[in-house]
């Protein structure tokens, strides 16, 4: 692969002067304790290690909290020794973990997505396999996973005519120096602010491989990704060739204050290429598409926006797909995405946030240049949407986190998958909200943490649906909820 091999000289170049950096893993989305760091981080006790970027690496969690102390600033002192010990890193060069999980799955709906529903209950077992090895910057992970659940989910892109179906939630190779950062492989990631997927890129499909590089420090810094998408096939019974690429650029203009500038692109074409001047990491896309030469692509770009108010924080995403200064001619596409959060009497945090997105954003003219890969949205999974939530948190017993919820959920008739409209109908359609309109009410209550080889993961809530699959007048309330229960073990040792 040239471009691989092009990079892991760049990198291995810029990083050949300061190779004393030690290599970290990346704390999964799924770990039942990143939950626990979420919530000394929304109460301003630490701070962010990597704002409106997840998954954040272990070691810069660990000098987060440790820093914290240092300041006076960290006032649960059992909360962080149970994330340091869970996180806890041997500091030999040549190093290695492995750890075992296994229990089961309990469901009413398939479908990861609480506020979408789909597919059938179940109750399935669950097991896994992590194996890590660190070499000086050198990091390598491997999560193996059988899940059964996965033939059931709607958004699973994978086989479904398996009775032992499983994934890989991490797979990636990461040289890690002091200035500069190469990753290839896959985990999940979400851009954005915590409580709503990333407009750009998030976690609302099942993550597919992408390379990645990384230079700067945390004052400023570059970021990014470019992944092969899975080729289509047109009417016509062509191969669309499919690719994706984000990059980003974040300052920290001040200690409390953080911006970020980022454009992502879905290339697609038959016999297409990835061309140089779309993958450059230090070029407008913007500009590439409109002024550049050949086919062009769909562009996204956007803004985020991390501010700390006192103990509280704002953070802010906007992403603009098209927007229109001649009005009546087609309906401005974007997302955006306003979040705050702070802490609440002693112990409790609170987080809030309002996020829209237009009835047509993520779509385009061209069908196969959607920001969605087989169907399943890279960014967001749906618009043509706005929704507010209500989170609170509470640390119980030691490693233990309850976080009640309240949201408001207004959906319209819009897909991702929806083919757009074309002349006055494209007109005619409403920037937001196609159709009757689908509200969920939603009261709901999450559980995560570890204790001993026990770790859960739950989240269970009511939902009040109203106009109920956009048939006016139609009401229903049901119960919509997800268990994974497992028990574990881990050893570590030195090579």
């Amino acid at each position: 692969m040239p471009l691989l091999s092009r990079v892991v000289t760049a990198v291995t170049l810029l990083g050949a002067g300061p190779l004393v950096a030690q290599s970290s893993p990346y704390v999964p989305l799924d770990d039942p304790h990143r939950p626990a760091f979420e919530h000394l981080v929304s109460r301003g006790e630490i701070e962010d290690p990597s704002p409106q970027r997840r998954p954040f690496r272990r070691r810069d969690a660990l000098e987060a909290l440790d820093s914290a102390a240092a300041r006076g600033s960290l006032r649960d002192g059992a909360l962080a020794a149970m994330l340091r010990a869970a996180w806890r890193e041997d500091t030999a060069e040549a190093r290695w973990e492995v750890a075992l999980e296994g229990g089961g799955q309990g469901y009413t709906e398939a479908r990861r997505g609480a506020l979408h529903p789909a597919g059938p209950d179940g109750v399935r077992p669950y097991a896994e396999v992590r194996l890590q090895a660190s070499y000086g910057p050198l990091v390598v992970v491997t999560r193996p996973a059988i899940e059964p659940r996965l033939a059931k989910d709607p958004d699973w892109t994978g086989r479904r005519d398996l009775r032992v179906t499983g994934r890989y939630p991490d797979a990636y190779l990461s040289a890690q120096f002091k200035y500069a950062r190469l990753f290839y492989g896959q985990m999940e990631q979400n851009w954005g602010p915590g409580i709503f997927p990333g407009v750009g890129l998030s976690d609302a499909g099942y993550p597919i491989p992408t390379l990645g590089v990384e230079i700067g420090t945390r004052r400023l810094r570059l970021t990014a990704q470019a992944a092969t998408l899975e080729d289509a096939v047109d009417s016509a019974g062509q191969a669309i060739n499919r690719y994706f690429f984000h990059h980003r650029v974040s300052a920290a203009v001040t200690r409390r204050l953080e911006l970020a500038l980022w454009e992502t692109t879905v290339l697609a074409g038959p016999g297409r290429s990835f061309s140089d001047r779309y993958r450059n990491p230090v070029t407008l896309l913007l500009l590439a598409n409109q002024y550049g030469l050949g086919a062009d692509g769909n562009i996204l770009v956007g803004a985020d926006l991390t501010w700390r108010v006192g103990r509280g924080r704002l953070l802010l995403q906007l992403g603009v797909d098209d927007f229109q200064y001649d009005p009546g001619r087609i309906p401005n596409r974007y997302a955006f995405t306003v979040q705050a959060e702070g802490p609440l009497g002693r112990r409790l945090a609170w987080r809030a946030g309002y996020s829209q997105a237009s009835s047509l954003a993520f779509r385009t003219t061209r069908p196969f240049e959607g920001f969605t890969e087989e169907g399943v949205g890279i960014g967001r999974n749906y618009a043509d949407n706005d929704q507010v939530t209500l989170l609170l948190s509470a640390p119980v017993a030691r490693g233990w986190l309850i976080a009640p919820e309240l949201t408001l959920l207004r959906q319209g008739e819009g897909r991702l998958t929806d083919s757009l409209p074309s002349g006055a109908a494209l007109a005619d359609t409403p920037t937001l909200f196609i159709g009757t309109i689908e509200r969920t009410w939603r009261a709901a209550l999450g559980l995560s943490g570890q204790q001993g080889p026990l770790s859960i993961r739950l989240n269970a809530g009511v939902h009040r649906r109203q106009n109920a699959d956009h048939v006016a007048g139609r009401s229903r309330t049901e119960f919509v909820g997800r268990i994974q229960a497992t028990l574990g073990a881990g050893w570590t040792g030195r090579f």
